[in-house]
């Protein structure tokens, strides 16, 4: 076979060895989160046009509120001053009454406020909700792209959260905007100097709520990520179970599944410090005024302020403003962040650009000047931890289409890494993977299974028929392929003495050699263009692995064999030898001149053979 064009040595390299690598600029961000809450907002726009009528009956109901409001406080002022303060009881009650009628006249008001409601939240959801079916269908149907897994959640439960945060919204912005007019209006009324009191406070907090809520909104959103990441990985791992235990994967998929809890944890946590600032904000706007009112008590007093007047402007205060304020900033801390989140979720387009398909097993080679390798590493480098010496480093390696490469090293060198990082089971913590001529990384996993098989040196049988073992990768495969896998395999004595193909067969009874025959029938019938295969027939004697080796060899595609004898090493066209710090290739013959540690590894298998 034509060598790769470039070296397979591995250097010891420094950080400042590897290329720097410069991403694209990304648009300024604040252009494409405007951009974003346009696209985001652009339900709730629509449904505020086509209910004009339902928004101006909900304003002349809340519009009754802040008259509530007003009439609150103002009877309480006038209850002191005109009253109790003058010994005169009646005027006084007869004062509160007034303000204990305000108070029922609530009920009304509260009545018309949520009957008002529907009209916009069912609406809203409704819309949501048919946009999504929308979206799914045309994911689930475009042929580039697999089940869209979210498609329930957005159905159900995110539909569901928009909903309800909206109607929180609708309800606490319309009940501040006419509290807060109601209660300035009275404050007003009873003194403008409360104006100097009132004010600062409520607009410092109001500041620093709203400058919050950007990056609150960000926290939600990567929040939301993490929590459907590791949904997406439990799904994952429940789904490919068999294969993830066939493939002895089960470390990186353990791996794989803490980054993505680690990743959501840190998420909450995110989102829990800007809680505390929202908590703050409510602190400023909501409770510094009441002690500035205390405070600059004396002060107005002197400046003829009445008693009664600071009374009801502490009434309008606590009793309007405060509460008012807090259900403000809670909601849109918490339940406006959430909506923002999920709007943004519901209306993003779908991807433009379709997945890179894996390319069939038969087709002819991708013509991009040459024909494309099946396999191609690129500087990879492999450690097992921080500072820990790599066991891969600065690796480069092409397998071309057709090809049948044999990889040979001591043990623990590094052979069984290898072959994961090929087969994308592994991330390398430098440089790059292609299978076909696509990055390992950007394919999803029913993608790189449809590029390639691993066999690693414990064989996976499970409890059912040989038929379905052996058909296990290829669930459409016909009598005759089957037929033809046992033939090249030479698997008719297994198939006899198990009592036939569709004979159940018990894992327990196989011994270790046969269940590697099993797996390597099943790889033969797979349609992936490259197999992998991790000593995958140690178990097995020399002429069943030279007729396993031979059979798969034959099939169309690339074969990489992690050599268990030297045997294998002989059959392969290439030879890639791994011992730590070096990595040399080439044929049988070139490698015996050249590599002293091929020369000692050949020697020791030709005196275990012995």
């Amino acid at each position: 076979m034509t060598p790769a064009p470039r070296s397979t040595r591995a250097k010891h390299a420094t950080e400042a060895d590897a290329p720097a690598s410069k991403p694209p600029a990304a648009p300024g961000p604040v252009s494409e989160e405007a951009a974003t809450a346009r696209r985001a907002m652009a339900p709730v726009r629509s449904l505020l046009r086509r209910r004009k009528g339902a928004l101006a009956r909900l304003a002349a109901w809340s519009a009754a509120e802040s008259a509530q409001t007003f009439l609150g406080g103002y009877c309480v002022a006038r209850s002191l001053d005109d009253g109790f303060l003058r010994s005169s009881p009646a005027t006084g009650l007869l004062w509160l009454a007034g303000a204990a009628v305000a108070i029922l006249l609530g009920a009304p008001v509260v009545r018309g406020v949520f009957a008002q409601l529907p009209h916009f939240t069912e609406s809203l959801r409704d819309d949501l909700v048919r946009g999504s079916v929308v979206r799914a269908l045309r994911s689930a149907t475009a042929s580039d792209r697999g089940p869209d897994t979210t498609a329930v959640s957005r159905l159900t439960s995110q539909t569901e959260i928009a909903r309800d945060s909206f109607a929180g919204l609708v309800l606490a912005g319309r009940s501040f905007v006419f509290v807060a007019v109601g209660a300035l209006a009275g404050l007003v009324s009873l003194a403008p100097q409360f104006l100097l009191v009132v004010i600062p406070p409520l607009a410092l907090g109001l500041a620093l709520f709203t400058a919050s809520l950007r990056p609150m909104a960000r926290a939600q959103h990567r929040y939301l990520d993490a929590d459907e990441a590791v949904g997406r990985r439990a799904e994952v791992t429940r789904t490919a179970l068999r294969d993830i235990v066939a493939c002895g994967a089960q470390e990186a998929t353990a791996a794989e599944n803490r980054r993505a809890v680690e990743e959501a944890a840190a998420a909450q946590r995110v989102l829990a410090r800007w809680a505390a600032v929202r908590t703050l904000s409510v602190a400023t706007a909501g409770q510094l005024p009441v002690f500035l009112l205390l405070a600059a008590t004396p002060w107005l007093l002197r400046q003829g302020v009445t008693a009664g007047a600071i009374v009801g402007a502490l009434t309008y205060v606590l009793q309007s403003l405060l509460p008012a304020l807090h259900t403000l900033m809670t909601v849109l801390g918490a339940a406006g962040a959430r909506l923002f989140v999920i709007l943004d979720r519901l209306t993003r387009p779908l991807p433009a650009t379709p997945s890179p398909t894996a390319p069939s097993p038969t087709a002819g080679p991708r013509r991009e000047g040459r024909a494309t390798a099946a396999l191609e590493l690129r500087r990879v480098r492999v450690a097992y931890g921080p500072g820990a010496r790599p066991v891969l480093d600065d690796l480069e390696l092409t397998v071309e289409r057709g090809e049948h490469l044999a990889v040979v090293g001591p043990s623990g060198i590094g052979k069984s890494t290898l072959l994961h990082v090929m087969a994308g089971l592994l991330t390398p913590d430098r440089g790059e993977v292609r299978l076909f001529g696509h990055a390992i990384g950007t394919c999803r996993p029913p993608e790189r299974a449809a590029l390639r098989v691993l066999l690693p040196q414990e064989a996976y049988v499970f409890t059912g028929t040989l038929r379905e073992n052996l058909c296990y990768l290829r669930s459409d495969a016909g009598r005759s392929d089957v037929d033809g896998a046992v033939d090249a395999l030479a698997l008719g004595p297994l198939v006899d003495r198990v009592g036939g193909l569709d004979r159940t067969l018990t894992p327990d009874t196989l011994s270790l050699g046969e269940r590697q025959l099993i797996a390597l029938g099943r790889a033969h019938l797979a349609a992936a263009p490259l197999l992998l295969l991790d000593e995958a027939t140690c178990h097995m004697d020399p002429v069943a692995e030279a007729t396993a080796e031979h059979a798969l060899r034959a099939r169309p595609g690339a074969l990489v064999v992690v050599a268990h004898r030297l045997s294998s090493a002989l059959r392969a066209d290439r030879v890639l030898v791994l011992d730590g710090t070096r990595a040399e290739y080439g044929t049988h013959a070139e490698l015996l001149r050249r590599s002293a540690l091929y020369r000692d590894l050949t020697g020791h298998w030709g005196e275990t053979e012995r």
